[in-house]
């Protein structure tokens, strides 16, 4: 049996509560209850939420549990000093302690991100950063686990979180049944980043996100002007004047960014050499990508993968996996 106590405050957003879906459908396809989830707060009783929500919940005093969930908020929560207490001997007396979104900063306030990485929303990571300097602050990631403290980003973040628990706890294939039954993707990797080329194209007719739909799902073509009209169904001279005048970019710099978020995700995910990554989003060839990849993130893709698999080696290395120097 897992005890989860997810840790709510006046103010806590609703939806960080998805998270324990995970937990609920775990039980279902396991068949029996492996989870069993209490929602604490620091008086016990109602505590009301951001949006008009009411939930009851038990004092947390002396609880100890196995897993401690921090929710989020929609600004930066509120702090108390037996909210901070509480936090730091859950950090001493659980197997490991979350936070989603916003309830980063009670961690950070209580003292367990510093000298960790960690990160939150992307529109408050820059905050988080300039109050605890001890944090590194990764702005773009989907969750991050360092150590026995976990982090995620905004509030559906906290499914991915949720559900790598759950892989950890009981294997990738009950992980895998969950996400189905949640409807979700199995799984955004913490590494992903938070961030979508194509949401911040934010094409505004129907016709040029059907060519940006056709764009990602035909990354290895050679997705010419030509290409890209005849998908939205305009001539390439009017394709191209309306694509830049809704995304702010030419077309060939929005394949770019499609490529590069391809690869990267695909570099995060596979252990695959850099040419056949490249090869398999469409860049002609590695020099190519490496060009784009400066461009973007200003560093070349082995840099990135370097990071990346260096810590996940630490990740590892911390839940007793294997032993990084």
């Amino acid at each position: 049996m897992h005890r989860v106590g997810f840790l709510v405050y006046p103010g806590f957003q609703a939806m960080s509560l998805a998270a324990v879906s995970a937990f609920e459908f775990a039980n279902l396809t396991m068949e029996r209850k492996v989870y069993e989830v209490r929602y604490v707060s620091e008086t016990g009783g109602p505590i009301a939420g951001s949006f008009g929500m009411t939930m009851h919940t038990d004092a947390f005093a002396r609880r100890s549990f196995d897993t401690v969930l921090v929710g989020g908020g929609v600004g930066i929560p509120e702090s108390t000093p037996a909210l901070l207490k509480f936090i730091r001997s859950a950090s001493r007396r659980s197997r490991r302690i979350a936070a989603i979104c916003t309830g980063a900063f009670l961690l950070a306030e209580a003292g367990l991100l510093d000298g960790r990485r960690a990160t939150t929303h992307w529109l408050l990571a820059r905050e988080l950063k300039q109050h605890y300097p001890e944090v590194t602050v990764e702005a773009d990631r989907i969750f991050i686990i360092d150590g026995a403290t976990w982090t995620s980003a905004g509030m559906s973040a906290g499914v991915d979180l949720a559900l790598a628990m759950v892989e950890k706890d009981l294997g990738a294939e009950v992980a895998r049944t969950v996400a189905q039954m949640l409807v979700v993707y199995h799984r955004r990797s913490g590494g992903q980043s938070q961030f979508s080329a194509l949401l911040e194209l934010d094409p505004k007719s129907d016709r040029i996100q059907n060519a940006l739909t056709y764009a990602r799902s035909h990354l290895q073509s050679a997705l010419t002007v030509e290409e890209l009209a005849t998908a939205a169904n305009l001539s390439p001279r009017q394709f191209s004047r309306t694509f830049r005048a809704e995304t702010g970019q030419s077309p060939a710099k929005a394949v770019e960014h499609l490529r590069v978020e391809a690869a990267r995700l695909m570099m995060e995910q596979t252990r695959h050499p850099i040419e056949v990554v490249a090869r398999e989003v469409g860049f002609d060839d590695r020099e190519r990508m490496r060009r784009a990849f400066i461009r973007t993130f200003g560093k070349p893709p082995q840099a990135m993968r370097r990071q990346t698999f260096g810590s996940a080696l630490g990740e590892r290395s911390a839940n007793g996996v294997s032993r990084a120097a």
